[in-house]
């Protein structure tokens, strides 16, 4: 679990676990896009497709994709 000792230090510890990360395509140009692993839903995506992934949050592999849970 992620935890944030000391607080003030402005650093996590560790993955955020109700989350994943993928790449999607949006016209032509890839952009990471973060999902809730509850819902499945999409929350954010990153605006510049140069831009690097979110910190601490885990990558989905191709697989992992199609089986989200209802």
């Amino acid at each position: 679990m992620a935890t944030n000792k000391p607080p003030g230090d402005n650093a996590r510890k560790g993955a955020i676990r109700k989350r994943s990360q993928l790449k999607t395509k949006m016209e032509g140009e890839e952009h990471w896009t973060k999902r809730s692993r509850e819902s499945g839903q999409f929350m954010n995506q990153k605006k510049d497709p140069k831009a690097r992934p979110f910190k601490g949050v885990r990558r989905e592999s191709s697989g992992k994709r199609s089986s989200v849970k209802a």
